[in-house]
């Protein structure tokens, strides 16, 4: 009698998986057409049809995970409880830091990056100290490794394995029947772009694919209070792999920065809902996995020896934390008719509006010269508090006069040549006293109202004042 119901159970599955509908829609206006074609005829765009399902409650992962049915209610603001959600650490401050203070129940966070810069290597770090520390039951899904791959490098990493659990699996519906079984806390999927549901025809890491499975593991997540990593490849441009959309149905988005030749890792948050964004975790490749740095401004600051023209310290904030960089410039005369303008690590546009403003509000023309701006350490400066330090290290080049190198900068520099106010710009300065540094040039709304001991200040108005106070 039993072995009658399993198998009726297995055949109405299969009724259910024969049942799910799908249709074809435009991702530029929407359109919706039964089969694929290679044009919308809508609005004539081309290779823009992807695969959605029609009828989501009737899919095979549905009833694994049925939506409960709850009344839906509206609440004042006022009457909703402000709780903080638990954080649970991971063991690695700056991981800690990335997400905004440690893992929360139920979040999902998409971890990007270049292929072999380190996203594996982390998140099994990360789970064996949890499963060996905490006691937290974890999962590591590998859709790409086998299992012996995974075991292989867990022993070169030297890192416990007796309570960490890996299976090797691409397809959503097994995936989720080992996972009620399992009941994982922590789930690592790597990656999203493996994994497929039978329930759509496209190939494994197509937009329909990518986008159904995700979808369904975030409402995993939320009905089961599970965190789960995501894995997600990198384009050749810098963009995650897959819709733009992915992006959307998580909680945190985390990206791997850095060269992949170089030992130094950084993790940066671009989207955090439970945290702020665009803090910075960094970390350095070693032969045992990734090793957290507790004073990031200690291997982005280089000792020259002696006093180098080009080369400015400047004093960045990424999220939460001050951070001390080095900017180079070089100077050269041209040989063709167009100089370039070369900058890495920076906006190029931003480049440009600043030479302007040299040339307008400090009468210094560089229309005759190469510029080449490089920020040393692979560090993307986002904010506009490098300006003046990227001037000064343009015209210290260009006049061939190192800057002392006990000089720290920074501050906006305005199309009118003003020098504007930057944020948390006491902590900017703190941070370049804690590393022995003995002079600041910044804006004037920026002075602190008392003398700082051990650190001069000159505070400046305007490009023509910063200038006449350096050179």
């Amino acid at each position: 009698m039993n072995y009658y119901a399993a198998c009726i159970n297995d055949l109405n599955l299969l009724n259910v998986a024969s049942r799910v509908k799908t249709q074809y829609q435009c991702s530029e206006c929407g359109g919706v057409t039964p089969k694929w074609t290679g044009q919308c005829s809508d609005c004539n765009a081309w290779n823009t049809l992807t695969e959605v399902i029609v009828d989501n409650k009737s899919s095979i992962a549905e009833r694994f995970h049925p939506r409960a049915s709850t009344p839906v209610v509206i609440r004042k603001l006022d009457e909703v409880g402000t709780v903080e959600e638990p954080r649970l650490s991971t063991g690695s401050a700056e991981f800690n830091r990335s997400l905004g203070g440690g893992l929360v129940s139920g979040s999902v966070v998409l971890l990007g990056g270049d292929p072999g810069i380190g996203k594996s290597t982390l998140l099994i770090q990360i789970l064996s100290a949890l499963a060996e520390n905490d006691g937290i039951n974890t999962l590591y899904v590998s859709g790409e490794e086998s299992v012996e791959q995974v075991s292989l490098r867990s022993a070169r990493l030297g890192l416990a394995s007796d309570k960490l659990f890996v299976l090797a699996e691409n397809q959503l519906e097994n995936l989720f029947s080992v996972i009620d079984k399992h009941l994982p806390q922590v789930l690592v999927i790597d990656s999203i772009q493996t994994i497929f549901s039978e329930a759509l025809q496209s190939a494994p890491g197509s937009v329909a694919q990518v986008r159904e499975c995700a979808a369904r593991l975030a409402r995993f997540a939320k009905q089961t209070n599970t965190t789960v990593f995501l894995v997600g490849h990198v384009t050749k441009e810098g963009a995650l792999a897959g819709p733009r959309v992915l992006e959307h149905m998580v909680d945190t988005v985390l990206y791997f920065e850095g060269d992949s030749n170089s030992r130094y890792r950084m993790i940066r948050s671009v989207k955090n809902r439970y945290g702020a964004v665009n803090e910075l975790g960094v970390f350095a490749m070693t032969d045992k996995g990734l090793r957290e740095i507790n004073n990031p401004s200690a291997i982005f600051l280089t000792s020259h020896g002696e006093p180098t023209p080009g080369t400015v310290i400047l004093v960045t904030r990424e999220g939460s934390r001050p951070l001390l960089v080095e900017v180079q410039a070089l100077a050269d005369d041209s040989h063709i008719s167009q100089p370039r303008r070369v900058a890495v690590g920076l906006e190029q546009n931003r480049l440009s509006m600043l030479l302007a403003v040299l040339h307008r509000h400090a009468g210094i023309a560089t229309h005759a010269q190469d510029i080449y701006i490089n920020v040393v350490g692979g560090v993307k400066l986002t904010e506009t508090a490098a300006d003046m330090a990227i001037l000064m290290a343009i015209l210290s080049s260009f006049y061939d006069r190192p800057l002392a190198d006990d000089l720290v900068v920074f501050g906006e520099v305005g199309l009118a040549g003003e020098i504007r106010p930057v944020q948390a710009g006491q902590e900017r300065l703190k941070e370049a006293k804690k590393h022995g540094f003995k002079r600041a040039l910044i804006p004037v709304a920026n002075a602190p109202k008392r003398k700082m001991n051990q650190l001069e200040v000159f505070a400046v108005r305007k490009l023509s004042e910063a200038i006449k106070a350096l050179f």
